[in-house]
């Protein structure tokens, strides 16, 4: 390395063998590292045979503080290695306003790549995986919960999900409950480590995944069927429905033409015939 640079380094997620040559020269030449635990990642050095150069502490209290370390070190002309327990950092882990500050000033950033759950899981998972997303951990409680799952009553995409043991059954729950007990998916747990696991099956029976919790899970929700196309009842009841709140036959074909994905002038020819 030359100029000074912030390089976001992927840690292993269980297996220290996954650790990648690349990394380990980066974490021996580095001058600064920004972590989330600094006993995590010493031991992590010590392990590897690696000096440690230095740390300083990025967890959810502490990351707009360390950004200013981060930018100090950089400003001097030190390179630093983000780090997160495991896996890739900043993916639903801190890291992302220190990546963001530094490329703000001007600073070069570099992602040395390595192990992620997310993308392990879903290779596991025999799913074609042409689109997906990647809820990461769901609101634990409250309303912020039920928002969010009612926001995925609709989502047809693969879905992949990151949960605590204490929370990997009700979350197994609430998942088939908005997504359809049919959905095929896999629970894995504890990936690359000793006592790794993966169960498949549907989404209605996963709950037997969670008979002893213990250890990290990766859920993946297989794609879901898309909803039948819209009849043209459908769209009669929809635009009457918004024609009783008081629009008129314009804004209302105009609103479920919008809410169902279909053209304007089929709802609005539809909404005409029925005045007649």
């Amino acid at each position: 390395m030359t100029a000074a640079q912030l390089l976001v380094v992927g840690t292993p997620i269980g297996n220290l063998g996954d650790l990648s040559p690349r990394a380990q020269q980066v974490l021996g030449e580095v001058g600064l590292i920004a972590c989330e635990d600094t006993r995590r990642t010493g031991s992590l050095l010590a392990k590897m045979g690696i000096d440690n150069p230095g740390m300083v502490v990025v967890n959810e209290h502490t990351e707009t503080r360390a950004v200013e370390a981060v930018i100090a070190a950089l400003m001097v002309g030190k390179s630093v290695a983000l780090v997160s327990d495991a896996g890739m950092p900043a993916i639903s882990d801190p890291g992302a306003r220190i990546v963001a500050a530094a490329a703000s000033a001007g600073h070069e950033v570099v992602a040395v790549p390595g192990p992620t759950a997310v993308s392990s899981a879903i290779a596991l998972s025999g799913f074609t995986a042409t689109r997906w997303g990647f809820e990461g951990f769901l609101p634990r409680k409250g309303s912020d919960r039920s928002r969010h799952l009612a926001l995925l009553a609709e989502e047809t995409r693969m879905l992949v999900f990151y949960e605590a043991p204490h929370r990997i059954e009700r979350t197994l729950e609430d998942l088939a409950g908005v997504l359809g007990r049919s959905r095929r998916c896999i629970v894995a747990r504890e990936l690359t480590k000793m006592h790794e696991s993966v169960w498949r099956g549907l989404l209605g029976d996963a709950a037997v995944a969670a008979s002893e919790p213990r250890g990290e899970y990766v859920i993946v929700v297989d794609q879901g069927e898309p909803p039948p196309p819209a009849t043209d009842d459908d769209l009669a009841k929809a635009v009457a429905s918004a024609q009783a709140r008081g629009l008129s036959t314009r804004d209302a074909a105009s609103e479920v033409a919008t809410a169902f994905g279909v053209g304007r002038r089929r709802v609005y020819e539809l909404a005409n015939s029925s005045d007649r």
